[in-house]
């Protein structure tokens, strides 16, 4: 385990703080519940809890509250999470930088549901085959992290993204749609809109403003408030509570739903703007091996298949 010297707590005496921890409290502290913390961190309740009561003591200062609804940041918590964040990216800063350094030609292209790069993959190795490039499946909320954590060195996402610490270049559009299941009343339709569904419930991610307002189109260009669904996580679970007739969703046409659940169906969405595929790197990454990546994913990656 790598660890990394911190400033010195408020009683005056220098620690050596575990990176491991540092990252534990980073998790509970976006999550504010150490049950679903734990969850992400594949770890034990109680561990998280031990691990976290370490970090505090090594710091002389408590981070957390625990409460009967979750876990709140203290005073304390709240001064050291940017500070927290700022020593996780610095460390895998150093080791990307490192790393880099021991093998120049390493590429690691994350991606997110049903979006092909194949092309561009295949052309950077076919240019530089002594290079290892590789591609890796992102959740649709891990791009930014996970670049910004140096997990990966270019994601292809979608649209909403923070631009923040990040270069981002559209690469292309798809309409988007509305996904129903098979008996739901507007199946047959040509193309539906806004108005459609005004009184339909469509689902929503917790603590993503930015999300909910792009795919639920909130607010409507009226004003007016799109009803609320059921909070998801996982894109399975989405589609599984609109084949059960519980909501229905507006998703990206490229997603190929009709492909993936014969329960499910789209429908063209009119009078909405489409969404946007684009590739996203670290801003200060110039490396050579990224720039013709970015150039071939501009050339190849324009919506089409493999």
């Amino acid at each position: 385990m790598t660890d990394l010297p911190s400033a010195p707590p408020p009683g005056g005496q220098g620690a050596d703080l575990d990176l491991r921890l540092v990252r534990y409290f980073t998790v509970v502290a976006e999550q504010l519940h150490f049950g679903r913390a734990a969850e992400t961190l594949r770890i034990a309740q109680p561990s998280l809890s031990r691990q976290i009561r370490r970090l505090e003591k090594e710091l002389g200062a408590r981070l957390l509250d625990r409460t009967p609804q979750g876990s709140r940041l203290t005073e304390a918590g709240e001064v050291f999470l940017p500070h927290a964040r700022a020593l996780l990216r610095t460390a895998a800063r150093a080791a990307s930088q490192t790393r880099a350094a021991a093998e120049p030609s390493r590429l690691l292209v994350g991606y997110t549901s049903n979006l092909i790069v194949t092309p561009a993959v295949r052309e950077l190795r076919r240019r530089y085959p002594d290079a290892d490039v590789r591609a890796l499946h992102l959740d649709w909320d891990e791009p930014r992290t996970a670049l910004l954590d140096h997990r990966v060195d270019a994601v292809i996402a979608r649209l909403p993204l923070s631009a923040a610490e990040l270069e981002v270049t559209v690469l292309y559009e798809e309409p988007r749609v509305l996904v129903v299941p098979l008996d739901h009343r507007l199946v047959g339709k040509e193309s539906v809109t806004l108005d459609d569904i005004a009184d339909e419930p469509l689902p929503r991610v917790r603590e993503d403003a930015a999300w909910n307002a792009f795919w639920r189109i909130d607010p409507r260009p009226d004003g007016s408030r799109a009803p609320d669904g059921p909070l998801v996580r996982a894109l399975e679970d989405k589609f599984e509570l609109i084949a059960a007739g519980q909501a229905v969703a507006i998703v990206p046409g490229g997603l190929g739903l009709d492909r993936l659940r014969p329960d499910l169906t789209t429908i063209p969405l009119h009078g909405v703007d489409p969404s946007h595929v684009v590739l996203a790197t670290r801003a200060d990454d110039r490396s050579r091996l990224l720039a013709a990546f970015r150039k071939a994913a501009r050339a190849l990656l324009t919506g089409g298949t493999a």
